[in-house]
Formats: C-alpha cells, structure tokens, sequence
C-alpha cells in the first residue's frame, strides 16, 4: 500500500490499524567510542515514553541500544531521565534556545554516552547533538474528546492539505502543549498565532497529556502517532484524532558532538540488524502494525 492509497483511509481507520557506570567531571567531554571500550559500559538516556522505553525497564530503544552494547562489546546501563534533562545528562550543559538560536551554558554531570527514547529529530537539536540515521517514524497530530463538536478532517490526496485542514480547526481554541518537547508548540510554527497555548508544567510526562485533557479544561492536546496508539488503546472511546499537524518525522538515537565514532559504530551496528532482520522483529514486537501507517519510511530504510 502506497502512502497516497493510505491516506485516503479516514484518520480513525488509520490509527485504528496500528492499534495493536563510571564517573565523569561536571567539564569533562562526553565518551566518543574508544573510551566507552575501555570503560566497559555503554550509558543509555531514557526517558520512559511510549513503548520507547517503558516503566518496566523493557522497550523498543532499550532492546535496540541493548543490542548495541553488545555489538561493541560492552556493558549495558539504563540511566533513566526526562525531556528537560536529557541532552543536559549527555552533554554536561543547559540547552538555552531563543527562536532558532541555541547555546549551551553551564557545567553539569554527564550521566549518559547517548540518547535513544523515541527521540525526534529536530533543527534546534541538530545544532548540539549528532543523530543517527532514522530508527524509527513519527508525526504529531491533534487530538480532542471523544464528545468534542470538532471532527476530524477529511482524508485529502496530499499531507500539506491535511495538515492546513488540522490547522483551521484548532484556530484559536485552547491547545494543551508541553514546551521543549516534540509537543512544543514552537517546533511546528504555532506560537504568536492567537493560538490559547496551555503549557503543562505539573511534570514532564507525555503519557499525563490525556488525563489532562479529559479533564475538559482545553479544547486539544499534541500527541505523536507512536503515542497516540497507546493512548488510543488506553483511553477506547474517549479520544479521537482530529488530523496531522506536522509533516512525517524522524526519530533517531543521538550522540554528543564530540563522539562522531560512536555515532558511525551505532549506524553500522543499525544497518547489520537492518539486513538480519532483528531490526523488523524490534518493530513488530512494539510496534505492530506501523508500516501502514509510514510505509515510505520502512520501504525506504529496507
């Protein structure tokens, strides 16, 4: 199925189907490969989200980076932290971004060697860490209550169209966003547009958006297509997707600047499982059914 045909589907029907270490100093640069060898443990930044990274220690990035570990020979460490913290925990600094610019400030622990938690590739991100190459594909939608007079949009022969149809509903209504997040508001051109922008700043929990929303204090949340099928499986009958509100994504694991081996090792150890199709059973295991909904990405990355 091609994704023209796909998306002809009504939003409903499509997600329907997916249902289914040792210490560093605070100045110290982050480890690039050789130094994890010699330190015999690789440090994974998780944070738990989706089937990413779960409560229960178990997810589709814990098994990959597990896999990696063991690739290069060493240890695996889960070190678990939050979408405010993660790249301070891998790079030892405070990410301060202002529009489009970003600095890094500050001298802080370095309690990770990479990132893979569902983690989406983003330009202001680009400009302080290495990512890999895709491991896997995402896209934020706008969700309401079951009950919401707002419908969803008409399924429409290009994405561009659809999402413009997404943005005529939400208008100016009340928008539940979590800020430096993949639901920031600002990532996808949303602020400074009249736009009733609610933050939620009670913790940094994606999985609290929808209890949040169900309290019927806003019009709408953000939530991303790998979360929205938990959420559309915990939440049956009481949440509905309204359309897209950003282009497809990608998500990917991702390095400090300073490790570019780390980096290319992580690619070759993702192309090998790729080819033997453990990468396939990784999706299928936590993701069943997702290649309907992006089968350009998968068609692309096999």
């Amino acid at each position: 199925m091609n994704r023209d045909t796909h998306r002809k589907r009504p939003w409903a029907q499509r997600i329907g189907m997916l249902l289914m270490a040792s210490c560093i100093s605070v100045s110290a640069l982050a480890a690039d490969l050789n130094e994890v060898k010699a330190s015999g443990v690789l440090r994974h930044l998780g944070i738990r989200y989706a089937n990413f990274v779960k409560p229960d220690g178990t997810g589709f990035d814990v098994e990959l980076t597990q896999g990696f570990a063991k690739y290069i020979g060493v240890r695996y460490e889960l070190v678990y932290t939050n979408f405010y913290d993660v790249i301070r925990d891998m790079l030892g600094k405070n990410v301060v971004r202002n529009g489009d610019a970003v600095t890094l400030e500050g001298d802080f622990p370095v309690r990770g060697d990479m990132i893979a938690t569902g983690f989406t590739v983003l330009p202001w991100r680009q400009q302080v860490v290495l990512y890999s190459q895709a491991t896997f594909p995402s896209q934020v939608l706008l969700v309401a209550r079951t009950n919401s007079p707002y419908q969803p949009v008409a399924a429409q022969p290009e994405l561009r169209s659809e999402i413009a149809s997404t943005r005529e509903v939400l208008g100016k209504q009340s928008l539940l966003v979590m800020e430096r997040t993949c639901l920031d508001p600002a990532n996808y051109g949303l602020k400074g547009k009249g736009i009733d922008l609610r933050s939620y700043t009670a913790s940094t929990n994606l999985d609290e958006m929808v209890p949040e929303l169900l309290k019927g204090d806003v019009e709408f949340t953000l939530l991303d297509v790998p979360d929205a099928v938990i959420d559309l499986q915990r939440w049956a009958g009481r949440i509905k997707v309204i359309g897209p509100i950003s282009e497809h994504q990608d998500l990917a694991a991702a390095f400090p600047k300073s490790s570019p081996a780390l980096r290319a090792a992580f690619d070759d150890y993702l192309r090998s499982i790729r080819a033997d199709g453990s990468y396939d059973k990784l999706v299928n295991r936590y993701y069943p059914g997702i290649r309907r909904y992006f089968p350009a990405f998968f068609a692309r990355n096999n």
